[in-house]
């Protein structure tokens, strides 16, 4: 478990080693970076204190990736077996947590003999959350503009191709929002939403929801909230009904989407639908 090489020794059992000054590895920092670039979400062990002898100094790191692939050691051994069971936690609850371990006494449950003490902290990073908005109208690019602020990953649809370039046009140069024109059924056969992903509709009439909402019912997306009437919602739902689709799916949709905040103008109904968003999101 040790490696003579990393193990640091503190005569004075009361002194606990920071990240000042402890080990710099750039290269776990860059294949983390690399990772979320790929849509991996990715648990980093960090070793924050130790105290006497430990086979890693403060700042040693490792990451824990969702497909199961594992980068860099926080010091092996069993120490490091119960470490990958906490990342697999981290993974599943989406929480980040902080761990100690005692490497005195394994006959006492301690997972090592070095002698130390090693606190590693457990941080979750995930790619951001997709926010998907069909229309780009008004709403639609206050909706763009808001939700991209906010962090989310935006993608912006219209079937109306001048509607969307339009929107496309007026972002920043540097703007990472996906703007992709075309049928609703087509965008969707190249995006893949999952259970933190969300869909905000805010199309131009009822007839556009219907026939866009199957097709968005069809994907894992955490959330799906449509603009509107209640009296619009009714008619569409009505709509849907007739044509196969189950109140149990019907059921997936908020409508009308937002809290109530007595919004008029196009950006505060963004703000009164992504602070619904957000709650979804957080709560998920």
């Amino acid at each position: 478990m040790s490696h003579p090489s990393d193990r640091h020794d503190d005569h004075d059992p009361r002194i606990r080693r920071l990240l000042p000054g402890g080990t710099v590895e750039p290269r776990i920092l860059g294949a983390l970076h690399e990772l979320l670039a790929e849509g991996r979400s990715v648990v980093l062990a960090t070793v924050i204190a130790t105290s006497r002898s430990v086979p890693r100094r403060a700042g040693a790191k490792m990451l824990f990736v969702d497909d199961g692939r594992r980068i860099g050691t926080v010091g092996g051994g069993e120490m490091e077996a119960r470490v990958v069971e906490e990342a697999d936690a981290c993974l599943i609850d989406r929480n980040s947590r902080l761990v100690d371990y005692r490497l005195v006494d394994p006959s006492a449950g301690d997972p090592g003999v070095c002698g130390g003490d090693v606190t590693i902290h457990l941080e979750l990073h995930m790619p951001p959350s997709t926010v998907l908005v069909v229309g780009c109208g008004h709403v639609g690019r206050a909706v763009v503009d808001l939700a991209s602020w906010l962090g989310f990953h935006v993608v912006a649809t219209d079937d109306r191709t001048e509607v969307a370039n339009e929107l496309g046009d007026g972002l920043p140069e540097d703007s990472d929002v996906d703007v992709r024109p075309g049928q609703l059924s087509d965008v969707l056969a190249e995006l893949e939403l999952g259970a933190s992903d969300h869909v905000v509709v805010v199309t131009r009439n009822a007839q556009v929801d219907v026939v866009n909402l199957p097709h968005l019912l069809a994907t894992n997306a955490g959330s799906i909230g449509v603009m509107g009437s209640l009296r619009r919602w009714e008619t569409t739902r009505k709509a849907l009904v007739e044509s196969g689709v189950s109140e149990a799916e019907l059921d997936r949709v908020t409508s009308p989407v937002g809290v109530e905040i007595g919004a008029e103008t196009p950006e505060e109904i963004a703000v009164s639908i992504l602070a619904q968003v957000v709650g979804q999101h957080r709560t998920s």
